[in-house]
């Protein structure tokens, strides 16, 4: 069997719940460089405010 036979389609709760919804300010199609900016942009935030 295929990955993609196994693979079952998402419901809306789950949409919301998603692993990379930290990743939505990032522009599509950015590379590694971005992305780690972004987390290490975030990440400061999240330290300031503590």
């Amino acid at each position: 069997m295929t990955d993609s036979a196994e693979c079952k389609a998402k419901t809306s709760e789950e949409d919301d719940e998603r692993d990379d919804a930290h990743l939505e300010d990032v522009e599509e199609g950015a590379g590694c460089t971005e992305i780690w900016e972004h987390l290490a942009e975030k990440r400061e935030e999240r330290d300031a405010s503590r």
